[in-house]
């Protein structure tokens, strides 16, 4: 039990230890499906619903003892620390993959397509390996991997899932104004609608991603474009998931009456991890779909 001179020491949880064996199953579940063993799929998904009941459980043990009153000043600020310095791993993450976008569109692509003497004078990287080629943005490289594809435009869907998520974002802080107003109708009205829209995001997604698998031939396996395509807007759709997922275990507490102005950390961090996949979505749909 904490005090205000004491910092709260947790007892001793399965918790960690069920989370790594979950995720240890699931990646290995997901590597033998990746080589065609028919254990795979079984193995992927049994470890990644032991994660899910784990999270589950996690996630009410908090619960149970923040509104007990075990947490101090101290806790908080220990769970604010770890917030920030998960969502700037989330930052390092995301920068990884806008960095291979970035790569292979403004050095590899021109460097195949005109540049780079290796072996006299007149002969360039272009010239021995693919005279043929043009370096020309979104291309599936040189061979056309995958075969040929259409771009995914930047207006239609992906517009429209632009203003669900800002929209989400802005009906995520008008629930955080009701908490802080003690409006309790206010706080689960804005999550119910943030809730909503985040999960109206990932529908449409799975519905573009149906039309670019089956209507335009764009893949995970049409070259640079198709791998950098999906890998971007793969994870950032999980994450949303997450999120949403996240504001719905806030909203159910919400519900049971949990959280007042001055103790509402769990709204917080969700508020930040969803502010957070707001803004990366907006760099996606600039350097993914309109550049």
């Amino acid at each position: 039990m904490s005090t205000h001179d004491s910092y709260y020491i947790p007892h001793k949880a399965v918790w960690p230890v069920m989370a790594t064996g979950g995720l240890m199953m699931t990646l290995a579940g997901f590597a033998n499906h990746l080589n065609g063993s028919s254990i795979g799929p079984g193995m992927m998904m049994t470890g990644f619903v032991i994660f899910l009941v784990m999270l589950g459980l996690w996630f009410a043990l908090q619960s149970t003892e923040s509104e007990s009153g075990m947490y101090n000043h101290g806790v908080g600020i220990s769970y604010r620390m770890g917030m920030m310095w998960f969502i700037f791993s989330e930052v390092m993450f995301f920068a990884v993959f806008f960095g291979a976008l970035w790569y292979a569109r403004n050095i590899s692509i021109p460097h195949l397509g005109e540049s780079g003497m290796i072996s006299g004078p007149g002969r360039s990287t272009h010239d021995v390996l693919w005279p043929a080629f043009e370096a020309v943005w979104p291309t599936n490289g040189p061979g056309k991997v995958g075969g040929d594809f259409e771009p995914m435009g930047a207006f239609g869907l992906p517009f429209l899932n632009t203003l669900l998520l800002l929209s989400s974002g802005v009906t995520c802080t008008w629930a955080h104004h009701g908490l802080l107003a003690k409006s309790r109708d206010q706080l689960i009205k804005g999550l119910i609608a943030t809730v909503g829209l985040g999960f109206l995001f990932v529908a449409f997604q799975a519905t573009e991603y149906y039309e670019a698998y089956h209507e335009m031939g764009l893949t995970l396996g049409s070259g640079i474009y198709g791998s950098t395509f999906f890998m971007l807007t793969g994870f950032h759709g999980f994450h949303v998931c997450v999120g949403a997922i996240i504001l719905s275990v806030v909203l159910f507490r919400s519900w049971k009456g949990h959280f007042t102005p001055e103790n509402h950390f769990a709204f917080e961090a969700a508020a930040w991890y969803w502010h957070f996949v707001d803004v990366v979505w907006l760099g996606l749909f600039v350097f993914v779909y309109l550049m």
